[in-house]
């Protein structure tokens, strides 16, 4: 009988794995949760990205357009295994501003912060270019 339940554990953790991998394969073709925000010196694009280093985020700033790319990374952890992949981990998103935005890539900045968002400012009136991403001291 043991075997039996030892063959259902198996098929059941080979499922849900299989299941965990097109899930995560789903997330990474889906866009990056945003908010587009705008004050009267700048627009602030918020997206989420959970689980993300500063050296793991990418942002780019071209003709109104915010791009960012995100890899994270699964830890391990001692004495478990991984049964539910389900986090993807190469994640992307773009946030168009409105056509009649004036901005400029100079001074923008991007923060991630400790609660797992990403926040890029740009200020109004301008041109194009690469954002610097800052992460947030603990």
């Amino acid at each position: 009988m043991s075997g039996l339940v030892e063959s259902g554990r198996s098929a059941l953790r080979s499922a849900l794995e299989r299941l965990g991998r097109g899930w995560g394969r789903v997330q990474e073709r889906r866009p990056l949760s945003h908010d587009l925000l705008e004050s009267d010196d700048a627009y602030l694009v918020v997206f989420d990205a959970p689980g993300v280093r500063g050296e793991d985020v990418d942002v780019t700033f071209l003709d109104r357009t915010v791009e960012v790319s995100l890899e994270r990374f699964r830890d391990f952890y001692d004495g478990h295994d991984l049964v539910f992949p389900g986090r993807g981990v190469s994640l992307s998103g773009s946030v168009d501003l409105p056509r009649d935005a004036d901005v400029t890539p100079e001074g923008a900045n991007a923060t991630l912060t400790r609660n797992g968002t990403l926040h890029v400012e740009i200020p109004k009136r301008g041109g194009s270019g690469d954002v610097d991403v800052v992460e947030e001291d603990d």
